[in-house]
């Protein structure tokens, strides 16, 4: 969902609930600064109580059940089929939606797509996230996309720092042994027959980090095989060298591209009957789980054609996997398990696949004689799987709720159930954190007849809060920091507190592993169910994101304290670096139920001279430290995902001056520059549709659209003379950046104005003042390059390349050895007024704080003030 924001504006109670209605303004209001109001205490109290800390935890992940009979089927040729190929790229939506489920399902191999980065550098078209949520968000978009197409996810360490021009640039700011390793390790792990790289590792016309996934894929593959390479590995793993890494040449969507005369050309274009859907159809449906950057497809029908070119390795003439042993004759002792798996399939019977059960034991036992080898362990599980399914055995264990502080008791009701008259015996349950053995008496389950069982566990006094494992340190510009190298290549985190239980089938052990979970019944969409989390008995919400302070200023600033349990008093503590003054030292706080909040106050003294610097906030209870907050990210598409991260406030003392007061904000893809505006004093309120009429925008001193605008709204077009006409009798309409593709309407200014693709990548790339006089450079801020340095990400991005000479550009800036741009900021005088259009990327430099651009954005509020 798109969560509206609310702004501190006078109308805000008034206008959310009628824009967005109740459940809108729930999401909107604990946001909100205006929040202290007696208002919004009433309507919000209760009520986003009980959202935090119930529904707005669920989510809509299914039961693990057994699975149906073209499911297992698939697996057991997937059992059978011993060929592997992993794909190596550098973002999620790099991989090749059409290829990998050809590979995964049509040929049976076990496939594998590592995305270098898990996108955090890139924009968001459903919600307001940037940065780790959005990193966040598409982990799990990526996981909902291979649930569809049958292949296994991987992530290395690296950051996705945004655009980069060049793989040079991109392996500077990456850690490149730090990503190589990562990318050996999951080498190592997976074990691939072959390896496809999305990219060339040939410098080309594409983002840097593509060239760069290509570069290091193609080192690692050469080193994988190597003992002396990454020698630390080895206490855990074994070299292993694939036979071929690939080039998969890149086409667009639908277009059956020729490759080079030397490709070797591939039809993934089939048909799975076991599905009733061509790859192709598959592959767009997973890559319509892209939702955060509007990767919707339709299925493509009939034949693809992928062409693959030899990077390294043995060479291919027919297929990709030329010269691979995919059977079992590839491991000691596994001739017969090939024959067998063979007979399996021809015997399959969908109507009862217990009737496998007999031959599924057989197998287990042949493969479990087999000597070790580094396959093994996968066929063993999915044999398990297989198992479990032709038996129809479903298992569940529930807790009463998802979200479990360290040290409490945990009631868990375990539940199992087998759907055939096959004797299967539960013969013990058992918890890896609290207990070495399976305990429990053994029950002969029957036909169709659940068995329960009740325990209550204690959650380990020292186990952390939850919070995704990339995410708990600190990293830098190009990397995550993931103290624990067994985490490294995961997609999520591994389960809190795992669950096994214990069964004998047939004279043999089968064990199923699973985790607690929190069911509940919603009245529209059904069974919601949600892991479990561990949190703090109490979180820490700073009331703004941000604050700004004149220099030498004070400032009262509000941390609420939650609860998340009864009955708890202590201390709420700010910690602040030299030159900034807390008062007082602490404050007490005492909240008798779940969900219960409690604003504390400080009042916080910046040091005279501009500077920017963190807050933390810290609570004590009987001697123990809390230090975090909470924020849960909730989409439809994914599971809902909770966020923990030390409670931090960015503090800013910088010289501001503004001009003006209101500020109509149209908003476009998403962002909190409206947020942002109202951080600086302005009012401002969100606008409609309805809203941009004449006689409805006098009373604004500046219209701004939001991000994207152009890109995701079709009704903007008609609209624009009105705003044109805004702005010639005396508004100031400022333009935010858009994208080149997919544009609904190209006029954003009353004067002819043209996009590129340009962009100025490097956040600290040098800034030239064009128009030193203009007043957007003078008044009410003195701006001078100064006010460019901090900047955070990038520097602009689709720079006009052409305009009407009535634009005057203000600036220009480029990337090393490249000649600057002069188009980052261009401001036109239209009648009494003005109407600017600006590629600088304020959706992320103003949310993040950066002193000079708040200053620069104030003075083009203030044309003409």
């Amino acid at each position: 969902m798109i969560v509206p924001r609310c702004f501190g504006v006078a109308n805000c109670v008034d206008s959310i609930w009628k824009r967005f209605g109740r459940d809108g303004f729930l999401a909107a209001a604990p946001n909100c600064p205006s929040r202290k109001s007696d208002r919004i205490r009433r309507l919000v109290g209760p009520i986003t109580a009980a959202v935090a800390f119930t529904a707005g935890a669920v989510t809509s992940t299914k039961a693990i059940e057994p699975m149906p009979a073209n499911a297992i089927v698939q697996e057991l040729r997937n059992f059978r089929e011993l060929g592997s190929v992993l794909y190596v790229a550098a973002h999620p939506d790099d991989e090749n939606n059409a290829l990998l489920p050809y590979l995964a399902r049509g040929r049976a191999l076990r496939t594998g797509y590592l995305s270098l980065t898990r996108g955090d550098g890139g924009q968001n078209l459903i919600g307001t996230e940037l940065g780790d949520e959005l990193g966040v968000i598409r982990t799990q978009e990526l996981l909902a996309a291979r649930r569809i197409d049958g292949a296994q996810q991987f992530f290395t360490r690296a950051r996705d720092f945004g655009f980069s021009k060049d793989s040079a640039d991109t392996l500077q700011r990456w850690d490149r042994t730090a990503v190589l390793a990562d990318i050996v390790r999951v080498i190592r792990q997976f074990r691939p027959d072959v390896m496809v790289a999305r990219f060339s590792p040939i410098p080309g016309g594409t983002h840097g980090h593509h060239t760069a996934s290509a570069i290091l894929a193609l080192e690692a593959f050469n080193l994988a095989g190597d003992p002396n390479a990454f020698p630390a590995q080895l206490n855990e793993l074994k070299p292993w060298q694939p036979k071929r890494i690939f080039w998969n040449h890149w086409t667009r969507p639908g277009v059956s591209g020729e490759g080079t005369p030397d490709s070797l050309r591939l039809k993934a274009g089939g048909y799975d009957p076991l599905l009733g859907e061509s790859f192709g159809e598959i592959g767009a449906r997973g890559r319509s789980m892209h939702k955060s950057q509007g990767e919707g497809r339709t299925g493509i029908r009939g034949t693809i054609m992928e062409n693959f070119n030899v990077l390294a390795g043995e060479t291919a003439t027919k297929d990709i996997l030329d010269g691979v042993d995919t059977t079992w004759n590839r491991i000691p002792g596994g001739a017969e398990i090939d024959g067998l798996a063979g007979e399996m399939i021809a015997r399959f019977n969908p109507q009862n696949p217990a009737a496998s059960v007999p031959a599924s034991l057989v197998v287990r036992s042949r493969v479990a004689a087999l000597p070790e080898h580094p396959l093994l362990p996968g066929k063993k599980a999915q044999l398990d799987s297989l198992l479990r399914s032709c038996l129809g055995l479903f298992v569940d264990t529930v807790i009463s709720s998802a979200q479990v502080v360290p040290g409490e008791p945990m009631k868990l009701q375990h539940t199992a159930i087998v759907r055939t008259d096959y004797p299967v015996r539960w013969t013990g349950v058992r918890y890896a954190l609290t207990q070495a053995e399976f305990s429990g008496e053994a029950v002969a389950l029957k036909d169709n007849e659940t068995a329960k069982r009740e325990a209550t566990e204690i959650l380990p006094a020292n186990t952390a809060p939850s919070q995704p494992y990339w995410l708990r340190g600190d990293g830098t510009e190009g990397m995550f920091r993931v103290d624990d190298v067994a985490l490294i290549g995961l997609p999520e985190n591994p389960a809190v507190f795992p669950v096994q239980y214990r069964f004998e089938v047939g004279g043999q052990s089968l064990i199923i592993d699973d985790e607690p979970v929190q069911v509940i019944t919603d009245p529209v969409r059904g069974e919601l169910r949600q892991r479990l989390s561990v949190i703090p008995p109490v979180s820490l919400h700073w009331m703004e994101a941000l604050e700004l302070f004149n220099p030498g200023a004070k400032k009262t600033v509000v941390v609420e304290v939650i609860a998340a349990r009864s009955a708890l008093s202590g201390t709420v503590q700010l910690n602040a670096p030299a030159g900034w003054l807390v008062e007082p030292g602490q404050n007490t706080f005492q909240l008798e139920a779940p969900g219960e909040r409690m604003s504390v106050t400080f009042t916080v003294t910046a040091p005279a001279a501009a500077t920017t610097a963190q807050l933390f906030a810290t609570a004590s209870i009987d001697g123990a430290v809390y230090r975090t907050t909470r924020a849960e990210i909730r989409y439809d598409h994914i599971p809902t995902q909770l966020l923990q991260a030390p409670a931090r406030l960015k503090v800013v003392s910088l010289d501001l001056a503004i001009r003006g007061k209101q500020i109509g904000y149209l908003p476009g893809a998403g962002d909190l520059v409206a947020e942002s505006l109202g951080r600086m004093g302005y009012a401002v309120t969100l606008l409609g549709t309805s809203d941009l009429t004449l006689e409805k925008l006098k009373r604004f001193d500046a219209v701004v659209i939001g991000v994207r605008a152009f890109n995701t709204r079709a009704d903007l077009e008609p609209q624009m003379p009105a705003l044109f006409a805004y702005a010639e009798q005396g508004g100031n309409l400022i333009v935010q950046y858009n994208t080149t593709m997919g544009l609904k309407s190209t006029k954003f200014a009353p004067y002819a104005l043209q996009l590129s693709g340009d962009r100025v990548t490097h956040a600290d790339a040098p800034v030239t003042l064009l128009a030193k006089d203009h007043p957007a450079l003078n008044t009410p801020n003195k701006i001078t390059t100064a006010d460019f340095e901090g900047w955070v990400q990038e520097r602009a991005r689709y720079v006009p390349r052409s305009w009407d000479p009535k634009f005057v550009p203000l600036l220009s800036s480029g990337d090393p050895g490249e000649k600057p741009l002069t188009g980052t900021l261009l401001v036109a005088p239209h009648g009494k007024g003005y109407v600017v259009y600006s590629g600088l990327s304020w959706f992320r430099e103003l949310p993040a704080g950066v002193p000079g651009a708040y200053r620069l954005f104030a003075n083009l509020i203030s044309l003409g003030k």
